[in-house]
């Protein structure tokens, strides 16, 4: 059975990006295929280095990935931290990573413009502690978000140095895997890119979110005066919108307004009207399901110790046999 690798940032509540874009995936994906899913706090620090409250994101995260539906029998759910074995690889990686490379990356060279008083080692790095978070369990698919395939196609060179600095083929080669035929981005509702934290509160819909809030966001989204020519191209800030409604809405719904738009008729009230409640729709059973255990402790505490034994296990035998590879020995 192939092996799954992916995680996600413990800077906490997840979006509706975050289930799109991975979780949803991560539901089908733990039935088929060997999975570890893991609530990345190691990554967090590159861009929060001083969390107000990293043991509470790390609890909403693993809240909303159970209440949306992983299930810690099918799949290993832990915490990147519970297993030193990552780190350890992630200094075998360091070590034939390459500057000029690492510096290329687009991610750090978007975060040295969006933070220039925070470019920290863990943000240069952040390729290679990523390659040790995938290859730790020598998987070979990885649910990524088109944000991503930067980095996934850093960590294939960071395997295949490894394999051939050592003259083994020892780690497979990961790739992008998704169920569609492309990878998923979902837009934000500022009418600038994707949905995530960092682009601010309003950007977002979040699991957690009830209604009130959600419809008071969608009502907020960026438009513009409407088309004033049949079958024109959207701007960005619109086209986002129908980006979102083909995620959560049905394709009834979506043609609906598409044709509205292509004959000059929308009316984007109706159109964000229609979005909030379909994506409260689809919020909805995730939301009463984040209510039923964000309070059960003991529950919580069981599947972070059950997840973190099983990816200790699976870890330990990797670095077991990198250390022999690359000739540490006892005395």
């Amino acid at each position: 059975m192939e092996t799954v690798v992916s995680g996600i940032r413990s800077t906490g509540k997840l979006h509706l990006g975050n289930y799109y874009g991975a979780i949803k995936n991560f539901v089908q994906m733990q039935n088929d295929y060997n999975c570890y899913f893991f609530i990345a706090d190691f990554h967090s620090l590159t861009t929060h280095p001083t969390p107000s409250d990293l043991h509470g994101n790390i609890k909403q995260v693993l809240v909303d990935y159970l209440a949306a539906g992983i299930d810690p029998e099918k799949a290993t759910i832990y915490v990147q931290s519970d297993v030193p074995e990552i780190t350890e690889l992630y200094l075998y990686l360091n070590m034939n990573a390459y500057l000029g490379e690492l510096e290329r990356s687009t991610s750090f060279k978007d975060k040295v413009r969006t933070q220039p008083d925070n470019v920290n080692a863990g943000l240069l790095t952040y390729p290679t502690l990523m390659a040790a978070d995938i290859i730790i369990h020598k998987a070979t698919k990885v649910p990524v978000g088109k944000d991503q395939e930067q980095h996934l196609e850093m960590t294939r060179t960071f395997a295949n140095r490894f394999n051939r600095m050592y003259q083994t083929d020892y780690f497979p080669e990961p790739y992008a895997f998704n169920f569609s035929e492309k990878l998923v981005k979902i837009p934000g509702l500022d009418g600038k890119g994707k949905m995530g934290k960092s682009e601010g509160e309003s950007n977002a819909v979040y699991l957690s979110d009830d209604p009130e809030l959600i419809r008071r966001k969608v009502m907020r989204a960026v438009t513009d005066s409407g088309p004033t020519q049949e079958n024109a191209p959207k701007p960005d800030a619109i086209q986002n919108l129908f980006d979102l409604m083909k995620a959560v809405s049905t394709t009834d719904t979506y043609q609906h307004f598409e044709t509205q738009y292509n004959t000059c008729k929308i009316r984007y009230g109706d159109l964000k009207k229609q979005l909030a409640e379909d994506i409260i729709l689809v919020t909805t059973p995730i939301r009463e399901r984040i209510k039923a255990i964000i309070d059960d402790e003991s529950y919580l505490r069981q599947v972070t110790r059950y997840g973190a034994a099983k990816a200790r296990e699976s870890a330990s035998s990797t670095i077991r046999d990198i250390r022999k590879i690359i000739g540490f020995r006892n005395f």
